[in-house]
């Protein structure tokens, strides 16, 4: 990795800081150093997808576009594979895609198919294999909404009231249920049951009223329920009963406001800003108002939110004091809080962000610790990315200094500042954020501002850096905004996810704010500095030559499949000879094993759920006596989803038109259903069918049939999400409530055999009739048995008897050992936007194109010297305005975004 593209600066002059050391700096050369050096090492990758519109209904595709950069945004050199992978509400993952990274870019689809989907909020996540040795709030995160008028026959919208009594939580639950025709459902019996961490903690039943509203109560413990969900089943009479799921965490609990001072701590005698974010029972932002009053009960600070609940003041602590701060919220709950500790000797860095040509910083020491420490040497870092920008040292000869550093320095994105000691310690941290308004100018024009429905548009793009043209890679989206409304504050876009969600924790509110043109969204996103958590970098572990843990290399290689040969003896084979079959591709590869019997192929390239079958073979060695094993692949385990304010409880009806337009469409395609046959009576299979599990109880504690698992390529990853309270961790599985106590895990069979959970990455999910579920074992004593609590039963479909089979199928039903048979993950199928012709004359069945996705395209490239190209499609039959946006970058890294709206009539 080339370090001559970073931006280094060690300014020791005068220019820098009033007093300058005259001292020996190799220390502040050594932390440099070896900083540059660590990243240039362990370089950070990021991941960005660009979707086609913000939610999505159930029939609809996710069609998206992965742009994955390392260093300073430029395209990835480290991974060739990207993952994509989306969770429902338990954190189960329901699809995992796996795609190939050609020049730093990636796209695919997934569709969401409607017995598959249900309604909620979905967590999608995007990453590289190297990115999973870092932690997961790194990873590209979002909160997808998929709502599901085509299962659903009832709308509900609810509402909830908490208060905190007595240690415990009380909730009223308040729910509408309507008709999709909007018809009240008044006098409908209704059963519910609210559950937390995969353990049922309340239940009840009642009736709705005249108005369709059922009223529910229920306690929980002080504090907002972790990961609970209030379940309700409304009985439809002579149709089938309906299940409604309602998130409680973000509104089960009160407000609550956090107090961040700059530079990390308060000092006695030092006059400090301190930022303040306060937040609302649905995690998102709130206004409030207060002061903070001292211990003798003066006021010494005045409190008022800024932005989204965000703002700061500023105070000098004095010695001997203690301070409260005393807030009022919007909805007139008043609480009092303590503020952060105070250092009675300390030093700190503040940073003043408003000059639009230099960053002025500021370090103050109080006149105990400038006793303490006055002529010791101190180190200023200033670092983004991981590459250092700006280092410079002082001794500390006055208790206050401040320097302007230029802008110019920096580039555009968070930069972090550091304070150390001359020994590396790290005394006080704060960021900023750079913005040089440097993005790439991209435009998309048409030839007119208004068209007809139908008819055909022409975009033009050009993109340039500055004034010059250049070669982009990018992708557009056209959406009916009309059909598709959506707060454009609230809007990921590759400049809020690059330039800033991904290098900060947690929950990010309205990021696009911050990009728009409002006059006060450079302060505010000061203040939002001020509060959020910045710890890519440690220099204590740097210094003392502490490497990252990196246990997941990157995967440079594309596909890759990797075992052992051995003899049945279990003794491995050096330089045997095994050979890679994927039959529907028609690929053969040969490789020879190591001296301990390793084999690997590389660079291979096929569909998910594609056949690979390994042959192995030895020249001193019969076929008969030797074994080919696999190793197994791993998965990134599901990470909580931190985008929860995004989550949206009542999607029926605030979504109401959008799911209203997905159920026509979904109609107007004519798809069957479902078929039911009443003159037979088909008796499944089950777990009573095998001896081995005898002793079980009649019935399971959940089932699943088999014909759920449309659409899943691999019942290993798709299986947890089918699955109620149940975990799965290092390919481990656990009932929630046991892995969050003992972690004794449960016991997986198939077809009443014990199996280890990743060999069902190799059964077809074809040929599984249903899955069942036991939390306790009954008086079969396979818990005691296995050391497990918990089993998971998977019964596949039974052949039909007297059919004949040829000698092959024989073969593969008991393959010899030499011969192994998979399906590994392989690259997920890409699919094309199917974008319809119309000739303008003869305009067919008007109305009837529905879509709310007009356009997509993952691959549009820019000529290098004119940087131009255009795209054409057709608009639908929705009236109304229409959008197009254009994301990407080129080829240094340079990053941009332009919107384009027109008028169809």
């Amino acid at each position: 990795m080339n370090l001559k593209r970073y931006a280094l600066f060690l300014l020791l002059t005068a220019f820098c800081l009033p007093a300058l050391a005259q001292r020996d700096t190799v220390s502040l050369n050594t932390i440099v150093t070896k900083t540059s050096k660590q990243i240039a090492t362990y370089p950070f990758e990021k991941v960005y997808l660009h979707l086609d519109k913000p939610y999505y209904a159930a029939g609809d595709t996710i069609w998206f576009k992965a742009y994955v950069t390392m260093d300073n945004h430029l395209p990835t050199q480290i991974s060739n594979v990207v993952y994509v992978d989306i969770a429902n509400g338990q954190d189960s993952i329901s699809r995992l895609l796996k795609l190939p990274i050609v020049n730093g870019v990636a796209s695919g689809s997934l569709p969401l198919l409607p017995a598959d989907f249900r309604q909620g909020n979905y967590h999608l996540r995007a990453y590289t294999a190297y990115m999973r040795n870092y932690e997961p709030e790194y990873f590209f995160n979002k909160n997808v909404v998929i709502g599901n008028a085509v299962q659903n026959e009832v709308a509900t919208n609810a509402s909830f009231k908490s208060t905190v009594n007595g240690g415990a939580t009380k909730v009223n639950a308040a729910i509408t249920y309507k008709e999709q025709s909007n018809t009240l459902l008044s006098n409908k019996k209704v059963t519910w049951t609210v559950v937390s961490n995969g353990e049922e903690i309340s239940k009840g039943k009642g009736t709705t009223d005249a108005n369709g509203i059922l009223t529910a109560e229920f306690t929980g413990s002080a504090g907002p329920i972790k990961n609970g969900t209030l379940v309700t089943v409304i009985d439809m009479g002579n149709r089938k009963a309906v299940t409604s799921s309602f998130p409680l965490k973000n509104f089960v609990g009160g407000n609550d406001i956090q107090f961040f001072p700059e530079g990390g701590e308060l000092i006695t005698g030092v006059r400090s800003k301190v930022a303040f974010k306060a937040i609302n029972n649905n995690g998102t932002g709130t206004d409030v108002k207060g002061d903070v009053t001292d211990n003798t009960g003066t006021v010494v600070a005045t409190i008022t939110s800024a932005h989204l609940g965000m703002g700061f003041f500023a105070f000098t602590p004095e010695e001997g004091k203690t301070y409260k701060a005393n807030v009022t919220y919007t909805d007139g709950n008043k609480g009092s809080y303590d503020m952060p500790r105070i250092r009675t000797s300390g030093i700190n860095l503040s940073a003043y962000n408003n000059d639009p040509e230099n960053l002025t910083i500021k370090i103050s020491a109080n006149s105990t610790y400038f006793q303490a420490n006055q002529g010791k040497v101190y180190y200023i870092i200033a670092q983004s990315g991981g590459a250092v920008f700006f280092a410079a040292q002082t001794s500390l000869t006055s208790a206050i200094y401040s320097a302007a550093i230029p802008k110019s320095k920096f580039p555009t994105g968070l930069v972090q500042l550091t304070l150390l000691t001359d020994h590396g310690v790290a005394l006080s941290e704060r960021v900023v954020f750079m913005q040089h308004n440097d993005a790439l100018n991209l435009s998309l024009t048409s030839a007119a501002k208004s068209y007809t429905t139908r008819q055909k548009v022409r975009l033009a793009v050009s993109a340039k850096n500055k004034t010059l043209p250049v070669a982009g890679n990018f992708s557009i989206s056209v959406i009916d905004e009309t059909k598709v409304p959506f707060d454009e504050s609230s809007e990921t876009t590759i400049l809020t996810s690059l330039l800033l969600t991904s290098d900060l924790k947690g929950y990010i509110e309205k990021p696009n704010y911050y990009f728009g043109k409002d006059a006060a969204a450079a302060d505010n996103l000061d203040i939002l500095m001020l509060t959020q958590g910045y710890r890519r970098i440690s220099y204590r572990n740097i210094i003392a030559g502490k490497a990252p843990n990196i246990t997941i290399l990157p995967e440079q290689n594309g596909l890759e499949v990797s075992g052992v040969l051995r003899n049945s003896t279990g003794m491995t084979i050096s330089k045997g000879y095994v050979k890679l079959q994927v039959p529907s591709k028609n690929f053969f590869a040969e490789s020879v094993t190591d001296m301990v019997g390793n084999f690997r192929f590389s660079k291979l390239n096929f569909a998910d759920s594609s056949k690979v079958i390994i042959t192995g073979r030895a020249s001193n060695t019969p076929s008969r006596n030797l074994v080919v094993t696999a190793n197994d692949e791993t998965y990134q385990y599901p990470s909580k989803n931190n985008m929860t304010g995004d989550e949206v409880v009542n999607i029926d009806s605030t979504f109401k038109d959008y799911l209203q337009n997905s159920k026509r469409r979904y109609d107007n395609l004519h798809i069957l259903k479902e078929v039911v046959i009443k003159s037979t009576v088909i008796k499944p299979a089950s777990h009573s069918n095998f001896p081995a599990l005898t002793g079980l109880p009649a019935l399971a504690d959940q089932t699943v049939d088999g014909s759920r698992l449309k659409g899943c390529n691999n019942l290993m990853t798709c299986l947890p999400s089918m699955l109620l309270g149940v975990t799965v961790d290092n390919n481990i599985i656990y009932l929630a409530r046991n892995y969050n106590s003992d972690k004794k895990p449960m016991q997986v069979f198939l077809n009443g055999m014990p199996v280890d959970f990743t060999s069902l990455s190799t059964v077809s999910v074809a040929e599984v009739d249903n899955i069942e579920v036991f939390k306790n074992t009954g008086v079969s004593g396979i818990d005691a048995q296995y050391g497990t609590a918990g089993l998971v039963e998977i019964t596949l479909k039974k052949k039909e008897k007297g059919t004949k089979v040829s000698f092959a199928q024989l073969q593969e039903l008991i393959p010899p050992p030499n011969i192994l048979t998979i399906m590994p993950l392989g690259y997920a199928i890409n699919r094309e936007f199917y974008s319809p012709k119309y000739d303008v004359i003869k305009t067919g069945n008007l109305g009837g194109d529905l879509r709310t996705t007009i356009y997509w395209n993952p691959k549009v490239v820019t000529d290098k010297t004119t940087g131009a190209t255009f795209v054409e499609f057709y608009n639908a039959d929705g009236r109304g305005t229409y959008k197009a946006t254009i994301e990407g970058m080129d080829a240094d890294g340079n990053l941009g975004r332009y919107v384009y709206r027109y008028t169809v009539k």
